[in-house]
């Protein structure tokens, strides 16, 4: 159980930061590197792991991509989380929801002090949902994928199970950072902000001018 957990924090401190990783993969020569999508969490050392299960997704949502993802996914569920093993792009697809997810629900957290993700989830719907379309539809354009129909109701089904978590913009440059930069590419071209809101909010509270 010891090296289990080892194993968890281990693996939480690799990839348990969520953000937009590939354009650092690709910097490094590493496009096709290894990847694990975790969705659960550990509160602290020596604390059991928490599944990321919810809803609307019952088998759970922690995925693991490459050559090495069968044997990871065996050691997580060894200790009684759940993991499945995803080609590329359904791995890809599954990594920009949590992308959004984050980005959607920190921002609109952040507009609303102290509001955790439950009381956005609950409170704040309208505004997460709007953010949490007009976010999915820059990615799929950027990566040209089209996402699996209710991304809303899987990304409100995640908050539920993580409702205690805080809200704050952090890490910008790995979460919505990605997002903005896609809207400085689009009006530097001359075209529309393909994410208005999301850029309106982060000037709102001063994260951009």
């Amino acid at each position: 159980m010891m090296i289990l957990m080892l194993f968890f924090n281990l693996l939480l401190s690799l990839v348990g930061a969520n953000g937009m990783l590939e354009p650092w993969f690709e910097s490094k020569g590493l496009g096709d590197a290894d990847q694990v999508l975790a969705y659960f969490a550990v509160s602290k050392l020596g604390e059991p792991p928490v599944d990321g299960i919810t809803d609307t997704n019952p088998e759970g949502l922690t995925a693991a991509f490459g050559k090495w993802g069968p044997a990871v996914a065996a050691r997580l569920q060894a200790g009684g989380l759940s993991c499945k093993v995803l080609e590329k792009e359904p791995f890809q697809k599954q990594m920009l929801e949590k992308l959004i997810w984050i980005s959607a629900f920190m921002l609109v957290g952040a507009l609303h002090p102290g509001a955790t993700v439950g009381v956005v989830e609950k409170d704040f719907r309208f505004e997460v949902i709007s953010l949490i379309g007009e976010l999915a539809s820059a990615a799929a354009a950027e990566k040209g994928i089209v996402f699996e129909v209710g991304i809303e109701n899987r990304l409100l089904a995640y908050a539920r199970a993580v409702s205690h978590f805080p809200t704050a913009v952090k890490e910008f440059k790995w979460r919505n950072g990605w997002f903005y930069s896609i809207s400085e590419k689009a009006i530097a071209q001359g075209k529309p902000d393909p994410c208005p809101l999301h850029t309106k909010w982060l000037k709102e509270l001063n994260i951009v001018q």
